[in-house]
């Protein structure tokens, strides 16, 4: 958002609540400070509060800038944000870069903006949705992250710096937990293998990161360009480590093979379940079979490889989760996220668990994948925590620890120091 708005002559200034520790009471001193028109926010569902909460400090301050909320929880709940929350203004729904830079043309121009596209507001007492936006085509089109205003160093892992990358946007899958093809649609759009790894090169020459790590839901899901990055990685020797996510049905050795040679250390996978009954009700279209497949191939092409499922899922029981976890162990994968079933809006998991008419947990903090938030008739919260927490303090043994280490290699580093902050927090638990 920012590097668009500075490529059409807007002044911005970013005010990076969480990793500097500012408070409404600072916040609202920077906001009087810089004295803006517009204060664009985003959120996340887990976040969602505090952004209401930055919202009615900027309000304090400067009562009559525009205060704008993106992101993919206000996106669908546009309407109800706008009933709730007297301030703000504004809600951009998806994509957000073109609708933010018209915003600010047209207040520039003092233009009316209630019919701006993708855009929900008040007017005239009522809450006004105008038309949803189209998808922005070509994203070469558009800058690299601005990343200037942030202080990168308060980003670090285990004091490494790992930058993010996006280079693709939407997902053809329709997984029911999952919100990215609602949000960026079914089609995915690909940024070229040569802008990708001059944005690499950007980053590497202006701030040095420690590793890469690409952010596209399936990361692998046009082989010709993954090829084509990985070449351009290995010619242009960024010699950076990275890593991807992606699906299991969307790997073959070959590429797994070229992605090490370029400096590939991880892959992720979210195979969400070792049940297939569970899999099928998620609508994963892939098989307890292609899961244990697809680590292999990873693990046979000298790649680790990481695992994400989802407990407590509608029809799951505990006989299906153990038989999830079981799989994990069974595999051994080189880490493992355990996420409990999360309705976001926008998601089908969310409109199954109202239509069960279900009891949902109005607290959108706890919305962070390891909080129960509805309660499945099947298992118990209690449960569902439970079996989390053993899964991890049998998962995190010593003997893990060793296996990362003799590794010796960027992310398995920092792996066996993720189990190490296991064992410390279990002890203060304990003490």
């Amino acid at each position: 958002m920012a590097a668009v708005l500075e490529r059409n002559s807007n002044e911005v200034k970013i005010v990076d609540c969480p990793t500097l520790k500012i408070n409404s009471s600072r916040l609202g001193k920077e906001v009087a400070a810089f004295n803006p028109e517009i204060v664009g926010i985003t959120s996340m569902t887990p976040t969602v509060n505090s952004a209401f909460f930055a919202a009615d400090a900027i309000k304090e301050v400067k009562p009559e800038s525009l205060v704008v909320l993106g992101g993919p929880h206000a996106t669908f709940m546009d309407k109800q944000i706008l009933h709730d929350v007297t301030s703000i203004d504004i809600v951009a729904r998806g994509e957000g870069e073109e609708t933010i830079v018209e915003i600010a043309a047209k207040m520039a121009e003092g233009k009316e903006i209630s019919n701006v596209s993708g855009t929900t507001i008040r007017k005239n007492g009522k809450v006004v949705r105008a038309p949803d936006r189209g998808f922005i085509e070509n994203l070469d089109e558009l800058p690299y992250p601005a990343l200037k205003h942030f202080s990168l160093d308060n980003y670090r892992v285990f004091g490494r710096k790992i930058i993010p990358v996006i280079t693709s946007r939407g997902c053809p899958f329709q997984c029911s937990f999952c919100i990215t093809s609602r949000v960026f649609g079914k089609r995915t759009r690909m940024r070229t293998a040569e802008n990708v790894v001059d944005e690499l090169e950007w980053l590497k020459s202006e701030f040095n990161p420690d590793a890469f790590t690409f952010f596209d839901d399936t990361f692998t899901l046009d082989k010709a360009r993954t090829y084509s990055i990985c070449d351009e990685i290995i010619k242009r020797e960024i010699d950076i480590p990275w890593d991807c996510q992606t699906r299991v049905d969307q790997i073959t050795p070959e590429i797994l093979t070229k992605m090490k040679k370029a400096g590939c250390e991880i892959v992720t996978f979210g195979i969400e379940s070792g049940c297939q009954h569970i899999l099928n009700a998620i609508n994963k279209n892939t098989s307890v079979e292609k899961n244990e497949r697809g680590i292999k191939m990873v693990k046979k092409a000298g790649l680790s490889v990481v695992t994400s499922v989802i407990i407590g899922f509608p029809g799951e029981t505990l006989e299906t989760m153990k038989e999830t976890l079981s799989f994990i162990h069974r595999l051994k994968p080189d880490d493992a996220y355990v996420c409990i079933a999360t309705p976001y809006p926008g998601t089908d998991l969310y409109r199954i668990v109202q239509e069960n008419d279900w009891k949902m947990s109005p607290d959108w903090s706890k919305y962070d994948t390891v909080t129960p938030v509805f309660e499945n008739p099947e298992v118990a919260n209690e449960e569902l925590i439970s079996m989390r927490n053993k899964f991890y303090d049998d998962f995190y043994s010593f003997s893990y620890v060793f296996r990362q280490l003799i590794k010796g290699r960027f992310y398995n580093r920092i792996l066996s120091r993720v189990a190490l902050n296991h064992f410390i927090w279990r002890i203060k638990k304990i003490i």
